[in-house]
C-alpha cells in the first residue's frame, strides 16, 4: 500500500507513524505537506498527532482550512482510507469528516499513559485482526480527548456499530474509572458512515513493537493491509 502522512505546522507524531509503517511494516510511506492538493497516488492517508497550528483557537480549528483537507474529502468519497490519530482525530471532527468534537479532558490534566481499550467492532477494514470484545493496551497523550456529540449522533454511532474502541478496565468493563478523559460512552475511536475513516485518540503507532510495551496498535495497520 501507499501511505501518506500529513504534516501541519506543529505536527510531531509524523516520524512515529513513518517508522511504524515503513520500518516495522515495510510499506511505501511518504510525508505530505498540508498545502498539497494532489493525493491521488495514495491508498491511505494518516493525520498524525501533534499540535497543528499550536492548537490555536482549539485543536484542529485552523488545520481544517489547509488545502489538503479539501483533497481529503474527495479522497474519502472515493472510498480510500484515512486514519486520524489524536490531533488527527480532532482535525477530522473539525472538518466534518467525522461527527462530534474533542473537548478538554474533564479533569483538566494532560494525560500521557497506557490505557485499556475494548474492541467493539471488528467488521471493518481497521479492526479485522482483533477479536470482538478483546481488551488491548495502547498509549494516549492528550489534553483534549474528551469526545462529545449530541444524543442523536451518539445514537447513530451506537446503532450502526461505528464505535470501534472504548476505554475500559483491564477486565473489559466500561466504567467511569477506566475513562481517562470523560469521553461520552467511553469513546476512544469511531468510524464514519462509510467505514473508510477511523478517528482515535490513542496512538497505535506507539504500540507496534514489543520493546515499546506492546503490539496492539500494529493490528490496526495489519487489518488494513489484510483488507
Amino acid at each position: 500500500m501507499e501511505f501518506g502522512i500529513v504534516r501541519f505546522p506543529g505536527t510531531w507524531s509524523d516520524h512515529d507513524c513513518y517508522y511504524a509503517l515503513h520500518n516495522v511494516l515495510g510499506q511505501n510511506t511518504s510525508y505530505l505537506w498540508h498545502e498539497e492538493s494532489d493525493i491521488s497516488g495514495y491508498d491511505c492517508i494518516i493525520l498524525p498527532g501533534g499540535f497543528s497550528y499550536g492548537d490555536h483557537l482549539r485543536p484542529g480549528a485552523i488545520a481544517r482550512f489547509s488545502p489538503i483537507m479539501a483533497a481529503l474529502a474527495q479522497f474519502a468519497a472515493q472510498g480510500k482510507f484515512i486514519i486520524g490519530i489524536c490531533n488527527g482525530f480532532q482535525v477530522l471532527c473539525e472538518s466534518g469528516l467525522l461527527p462530534g468534537v474533542l473537548m478538554q479532558n474533564n479533569h483538566l490534566h494532560f494525560r500521557c499513559q497506557w490505557v485499556h481499550l475494548k474492541v467493539g467492532n471488528t467488521s471493518n477494514a481497521f479492526a479485522s485482526k482483533y477479536q470482538k470484545n478483546q481488551v488491548v493496551s495502547i498509549p494516549i497523550s492528550h489534553y483534549e480527548g474528551n469526545y462529545y456529540a449530541d444524543e442523536s449522533t451518539l445514537d447513530k454511532l451506537e446503532r450502526n456499530n461505528r464505535i470501534v474502541f472504548r476505554y475500559c478496565s483491564p477486565e473489559g468493563n466500561i466504567t467511569n474509572e477506566a475513562n481517562p478523559n470523560g469521553s461520552l460512552h467511553n469513546i476512544a475511536g469511531i468510524l464514519n458512515e462509510q467505514g473508510n475513516i477511523l478517528g482515535m485518540m490513542p496512538h497505535p503507532e506507539r504500540a507496534c513493537e514489543s520493546i515499546l510495551g506492546g503490539l496492539s496498535g500494529k493490528l490496526i495497520f495489519e487489518s488494513l493491509l489484510a483488507h
